[in-house]
């Protein structure tokens, strides 16, 4: 079963998923251009680019670029390291990898269905592992839900990405396993899976999927503010630092201990 192609044993023309394949890249394509173009969203890196230059104190060459580059594609895109709770970053980094595995394998799988074993295993697993991280997140780590004590069930439209991503590994995966067991109802699983899987393409302008383009390009944008000075807008001294310390608007604490407060931190933050 895990070593089988089961878009190969699905019975319809090779031409009908590779059209809709197609299909569902294009839809992401559009709906993320008219994102960018409804949200302003590339208008507002740029021109906030343009003021973290203008503003700069000191200037950031090409080498430094590329430098800066290499270290948000490995830190802050590969390893998610944006993301302080160790929970919430392997759920996120299951997702992510699982969700690319998923997709990749699908593509393969569909185009060529004389793949190997070893395709149709990626695709069980970047599924799996989708599901995996997505329910995780969704059932124990949303902040809504473990720091706020709401419904794990409690669905608004921000939840469209999550949730149509996870049934259509959840409704792929059991297809595909209905179908290896010769079952009649792996039919009706298979139309709801093509729904679900057409919802997260198709809803780009309405969910999250268009967040992660944008997620590298702010990510970037951070670590070259920081580079030349502007620190968006942000205080760029440390809290043990004697300036810092001079300038609190309480007097009583200018000259407080820097461990004062730390009961705090006798329990660990549950948010993001």
């Amino acid at each position: 079963m895990f070593s089988v192609n089961p878009f190969a044993q699905l019975g319809l023309a090779p031409a009908a998923m590779q059209t809709y394949v197609v299909l569902m890249i294009l839809l992401v394509v559009a709906g993320t251009i008219f994102d960018v173009v409804h949200k302003g969203s590339a208008r507002y890196f740029f021109e906030n680019w343009r003021r973290s230059k203008a503003k700069g104190a000191k200037p950031v060459g090409g080498g430094a670029l590329v430098s800066i580059a290499v270290q948000t594609a490995v830190v802050d895109v590969l390893a998610s390291g944006e993301f302080c709770n160790p929970r919430r970053r392997i759920a996120h980094l299951l997702g992510m990898y699982g969700f690319v595995l998923y997709v990749l394998a699908t593509v393969v799988l569909v185009f060529n269905a004389a793949a190997g074993a070893l395709w149709a295993q990626l695709w069980w697993l970047g599924g799996l592992m989708v599901c995996v991280g997505g329910y995780w997140f969704w059932f124990f780590i949303r902040v809504d839900v473990a720091a706020e004590g709401n419904s794990p069930f409690r669905v608004v439209r921000a939840d469209l990405f999550i949730l149509s991503m996870l049934a259509s590994a959840t409704l792929g995966l059991l297809w595909a396993f209905l179908q290896a067991r010769g079952s009649a109802a792996s039919a009706s699983v298979f139309g709801l899976y093509i729904l679900a899987t057409t919802v997260l393409f198709a809803g780009v302008p309405w969910s999250k999927f268009a967040h992660m383009f944008f997620k590298p390009a702010a990510a970037f944008e951070k670590r070259v503010s920081r580079a030349n000075g502007t620190a968006e807008n942000l205080p760029t001294q440390t809290r043990d630092d004697p300036e810092q310390q001079r300038r609190h608007s309480m007097e009583l604490l200018q000259g407080a201990p820097m461990d004062m407060g730390l009961g705090i931190k006798r329990e660990a933050p549950r948010h993001y």
